[in-house]
């Protein structure tokens, strides 16, 4: 197999200050891995074997709860880790990661993350502030469960999607990747019926444009309001 480049991970915030060699190193232990659209990159409480880098492409990270409702955790962009069971201090994956296109990720041996925390002190670092964010965003998460009406918990799901993924058109700003309802129900603990209603009756309002698998949020600043439980002022 081909060595791989060191700038695949150069410009990444992972691998920020780390030295040239450095990263030779850790990409000399790395295997590159596709995954179509709709396949598994690894499933929730299997053995975690490998820990990822996605380099191309968009992954849904997704939760079985015990009674049996899948709940989507979150989506992990180009140039995040996945799969860092170890850094938790598990040895299973705590959730299931599907490829919502078709992607591309580097691999590394699960046992060799703390072989690099350890060597490089920047990568551990840089794993452990990813740690924290997610902590952080998943608590948020529970929170608006807890306490927000599912109309705030739908607006604030879609402002979150295209803070971390959105790209501006001529219509608004459009969620990068493809999502459908039943996707968005499933970031929001509801079902998909109230999803399809509430973005029915945003459409109507001009907040929002639908599509297949394809959302554009048209008023950001409206849908903030009304994440923040606001009146929406018509």
């Amino acid at each position: 197999m081909s060595r791989l480049d060191r700038s695949l991970i150069s410009g990444l915030p992972l691998f920020d200050g780390m030295a040239a060699d450095d990263l030779d190193r850790i990409l000399n232990a790395a295997r590159s891995l596709r995954f179509s659209a709709g396949s598994n990159v690894f499933e929730q409480e299997e053995e975690a074997h490998s820990f990822f880098v996605l380099l191309d492409g968009h992954v849904r990270v997704m939760k079985t709860t015990p009674e049996g409702q899948q709940v989507t955790v979150r989506y992990i962009t180009p140039g995040e880790l996945m799969g860092i069971a170890q850094a938790i201090g598990r040895t299973t994956y705590p959730a299931t990661a599907l490829a919502v296109v078709d992607c591309v990720v580097l691999a590394w041996p699960g046992t060799m993350w703390s072989q690099f925390a350890a060597a490089f002190p920047s990568f551990g670092a840089n794993t452990y502030k990813t740690v924290g964010e997610r902590l952080q965003d998943t608590q948020a998460q529970v929170v608006e469960m807890a306490t927000k009406q599912v109309e705030q918990r739908v607006a604030h799901a879609l402002l979150r999607l295209i803070n971390q993924r959105g790209r501006k058109t001529e219509e608004g700003i459009v969620v990068d990747f493809p999502i459908s309802r039943q996707d968005i129900a499933e970031m929001t603990g509801t079902t998909l019926h109230t999803v399809s209603r509430l973005l029915t009756a945003w459409e109507e309002k001009g907040l929002v444009k639908g599509g297949r698998r394809k959302v554009t949020v048209v008023e950001p600043h409206r849908l903030m309001v009304l994440a923040e439980g606001r009146a929406s002022g018509h």
